[in-house]
């Protein structure tokens, strides 16, 4: 082999553990809303009623919206987002990283008892 094709062949093994040393960027984390089909709306992570998440973590917001009457918005540092709207039923997901403050979520045409918060730290 010459020269040449040793110094190519080293610099392709090295760019090939490069590579595979890379770490693997980790997948956002699911958090589960949902809203109606009566006034009923949740967020749930592993099944449970969301109270906390870290700051800075990618986050999948899956929101499975079941009613034509209502929609589901999340409001905090950052973000003001529709993530479903009226009129729309079926299942929409965004991902997010959160900033450090207090969010909430609601269903804007029955805020009143159609409402929840979380922190983010």
């Amino acid at each position: 082999m010459s020269r040449k094709s040793l110094s190519l062949l080293a610099a392709v093994l090295a760019t090939s553990a490069l590579v595979v040393a890379a770490p693997a960027a980790a997948a956002p984390v699911k958090v589960a809303g949902t809203v109606g089909p009566g006034h009923t709306i949740t967020l749930k992570l592993g099944g449970k009623k969301v109270t906390k998440l870290k700051a800075g973590t990618a986050y999948r917001f899956v929101v499975s919206d079941r009613s034509e009457d209502h929609d589901f918005r999340l409001v905090g540092p950052g973000v003001n987002r529709v993530i479903t709207g009226e009129e729309f039923t079926g299942t929409k997901s965004v991902v997010l990283k959160l900033k450090k403050g207090a969010y909430r979520f609601f269903c804007a045409p029955h805020a009143d008892d159609m409402r929840g918060g979380f922190k983010v730290g």
